[in-house]
């Protein structure tokens, strides 16, 4: 009964112990992605800020700007993609609309990002695009890998349409959560002027034969959970102006908006609790359970090995065989 026991332990050990890498460089892989039909937006505020009053062409200090960032998944589009990209397809279509102090519409950008939904490395298929313009992106955008590492990545700027690097700065603590610091600062450079304007009857081509250009420059930040790649907290010291042409006043320059633009308190506290949430799946995938599999393994081996040798261990009399001694008959007594 022993031997028969150790044996089926140690079987029951080796499944264990080869569970645990399977699950970490098997399954993780193939079961951490994000869901295609994903929906969550964003509010982010800029207290005070400046920005320009298209009555007088002037700029204007506000007591706020607010911008609210969307991201919707479009599910259709993601099966239509995968069957030609011969892999799991996430479509983002984005949109980052700015509102001036009365609510009304300062500015609004359009995206559709498509990512792979395991690595978040850009899928290049028709449709990607910034307001309207064909892109091809490279790097990431809004979202960082699973298992972020302590490195530079490249980040899509979609104002430049561009990519540049954003620098790992550091670990820091923020909300309790042990977070990597990133920031990626885009210098002056000449953007395109937004398809919808905020007054109505000027379109971008109107403005672009006055002669005046927007430009754009800004620093970015992002406080990163490195188990789920999820940004926790978002910032950018944001700038913007237009410059030359008939459309400014001795054709100089105007700032058209410019903030510390900071995720609002109540988004950044609902942010930490679904991040909190979801790095706890991460984590059971990546250590909890593969190295729970290990130690499980290791105890079975060492238990299966003990009964193994208390089985294999030369017997020691009737204790030691547990059968009791045949009885031996007195030997008779001698006469006296």
């Amino acid at each position: 009964m022993r031997r028969t026991a150790s044996l089926v332990l140690l079987a029951v050990a080796v499944f264990f112990t080869a569970l645990s890498p399977l699950m970490r460089w098997y399954a993780f892989p193939r079961l951490a992605k994000i869901p295609p039909g994903q929906y969550q937006d964003m509010v982010l505020e800029a207290r005070p800020a400046t920005l320009i009053n298209y009555g007088t062409m002037k700029a204007e200090r506000v007591p706020k700007v607010t911008i609210v960032q969307t991201l919707k998944g479009d599910v259709a589009a993601s099966d239509r993609i995968e069957k030609t990209a011969g892999r799991d397809v996430v479509v983002w279509d984005a949109l980052s609309y700015v509102a001036g102090p009365d609510g009304k519409m300062v500015s609004q950008i359009p995206e559709r990002y498509i990512f792979d939904a395991h690595s978040q490395e850009p899928v290049h298929a028709t449709g990607e695009m910034v307001d309207g313009d064909p892109v091809r992106r490279n790097g990431i955008e809004y979202k960082w890998p699973f298992l972020t590492e302590k490195r530079d990545y490249t980040y899509f700027d979609a104002q430049t349409r561009t990519s540049a690097p954003i620098h790992y700065k550091g670990t820091r603590t923020f909300r309790g959560l042990e977070v990597y610091y990133f920031e990626q600062t885009i210098p002056w450079t000449k953007v395109a002027l937004p398809k919808k304007m905020p007054v109505k009857g000027i379109t971008p081509q109107a403005v672009a034969k006055m002669g005046t250009t927007r430009w754009y420059s800004t620093k970015r930040m992002f406080w990163v959970d490195p188990v789920t790649g999820a940004p926790v907290n978002g910032e950018e010291i944001h700038k913007e102006e237009l410059r030359g042409g008939d459309l400014l006043p001795g054709g100089g320059r105007v700032t058209a908006f410019a903030g510390h633009v900071k995720m609002r308190a109540d988004y950044v506290d609902s942010t930490v609790a679904l991040v909190t949430s979801q790095r706890t799946l991460v984590l059971l995938l990546t250590s909890y359970l593969p190295w729970g599999f290990l130690v499980l393994g290791a105890a079975l081996l060492a238990l299966s090995l003990r009964l193994e040798a208390r089985g294999r261990r030369p017997g020691a009399g009737p204790a030691a065989t547990g059968r009791a001694a045949p009885d031996t008959p007195e030997a008779p007594l001698s006469p006296a």
